[in-house]
């Protein structure tokens, strides 16, 4: 990565994490949705928009990492590898996991893992 993509990769990660202290203000309560994503993309992505449309309707500030496949290709393993990497570094500041779907994927796995282990 250059120089000019680090700075902008690092300015982008400040606004995120200001938007990400607004929400939880307003909304008090920050949740991680966890749901299935690969196989089927286009499908688990329409599923979690109304993941975060349910969360939204029930109060909380939804981090849903699933909109990275909108810029990331889900098969390619290295962008999968960086939203994953993106997605678990936003865990740390959810108050709350919620698993979605009828299948718990293995990056679903990691994720409950990983809030096990904040413990």
């Amino acid at each position: 990565m250059d120089r000019k993509t680090k700075r902008a990769d690092e300015r982008m990660k400040k606004k995120v994490y200001k938007m990400l202290i607004f929400a939880c203000i307003i909304l008090g309560v920050l949740l991680f949705i966890c749901a299935p994503l690969g196989g089927n993309v286009k499908e688990n992505l329409e599923n979690a928009v109304l993941y975060t449309k349910y969360a939204l309707k029930q109060g909380v500030a939804p981090i849903t990492t699933h909109f990275y496949a909108l810029c990331l290709d889900d098969d390619n393993p290295q962008e999968r590898a960086l939203g994953m990497s993106a997605g678990m570094s936003l865990l740390w500041y959810c108050d709350e996991l919620w698993v979605f779907g009828d299948v718990i994927s293995n990056g679903m796995k990691e994720e409950i893992k990983f809030c096990e282990n904040l413990r």
